[in-house]
């Protein structure tokens, strides 16, 4: 039961959003940009400028990148299996590798280990902008109706300021540029309202999804990769990690998550298969709230 409370919080926020959306119709994309542009930019920077580079980032980062190259080969070899189409597999590329570390991990880890293992997430948030906005849009312009290719990839990715972020607030650091006390309250106090923003965000975008009938082959494996083999994999890959036992955990509970939200932007910018991946995205979020208390316990 304890365990179930640490997820309860973020349900109740994600439900706070999802009514809102049903009764109230918010402009998402409006609120969306003010978390991207405004909110999470300051979180970013403020989690690279307070806490002191080390080996720690090299391995999380190394270790991020390796599991999403494994996760993009088992899902391969698994769409070869059902003999999905180009279309298809490039869905199940992208809702398999790509966790919701953002609107979901973040404010678990937070709930669950506490505020050194939330800094811990927002690294790995970062790295998971950087590949959504990097192989996930090559992989979606490769499945999709509609695509711009590594030029329409880089475009984006240099238009993340999310990225800005956590460069400035790493240049800060190793530069070590001291800023007055009363900035840093201020940059993290907007930073902090990013993360009930992003939420809310989510509980909205659920409410948007239309209930469809789709192939069961397609749904499952979908599941059955981002939720099952990649923590998994991930369990795997933590036993060589050198690096702290709160760190492997958050490593683990990130890799866990639901369906990124992010991944249907992508489907509907590239028309590769949008309502697919907008369903599992539901159906994963649903399902975690058996399996990260799951998790939790097992951790």
């Amino acid at each position: 039961m304890e365990l179930l409370l640490i997820v309860l919080p973020a349900f109740l926020i994600f439900t706070a959003g999802f009514i809102g959306q049903r009764v109230l119709t918010f402009d998402i994309k409006s609120i969306s940009k003010l978390s991207l542009y405004l909110l999470v930019p300051f979180l970013t920077f403020d989690t690279f400028y307070t806490n002191q580079l080390n080996a720690d980032y090299f391995y999380i980062f190394v270790f991020t990148v390796f599991l999403t190259i494994l996760l993009v080969g088992v899902t391969y070899l698994t769409g070869k299996l059902l003999k999905a189409d180009r279309s298809h597999m490039s869905a199940m590329q992208i809702g398999s590798i790509f966790p919701n570390s953002g609107n979901y991990g973040a404010p678990v880890a937070l709930f669950a280990f506490g505020g050194m293992a939330f800094e811990y997430a927002i690294i790995i948030m970062v790295i998971h902008a950087f590949l959504i906005n990097s192989i996930g849009i090559f992989l979606a312009s490769l499945g999709g109706a509609s695509s711009n290719g590594i030029k329409g990839a880089f475009n984006r990715l240099i238009r993340m300021p999310v990225m800005y972020g956590a460069i400035l607030g790493m240049i800060f650091q190793i530069l070590n540029i001291p800023l007055p006390s009363t900035i840093i309250d201020g940059i993290s106090m907007v930073g902090s309202a990013s993360i009930p923003v992003v939420m809310l965000i989510l509980g909205m975008q659920l409410a948007e999804i239309k209930l469809q009938k789709f192939k069961l082959k397609y749904v499952s494996s979908i599941t059955i990769l981002r939720m099952v083999v990649s923590p998994l994999l991930a369990l795997a890959l933590v036993t060589i990690m050198p690096v702290s036992e709160l760190i492997k955990h958050v490593f683990l509970l990130l890799s866990a998550m639901p369906v990124a939200a992010n991944t249907t932007i992508l489907a509907v910018q590239f028309d590769c298969k949008p309502d697919l991946l907008s369903f599992t995205t539901l159906v994963t979020t649903l399902l975690s709230l058996i399996s990260i208390p799951l998790l939790l316990y097992l951790l």
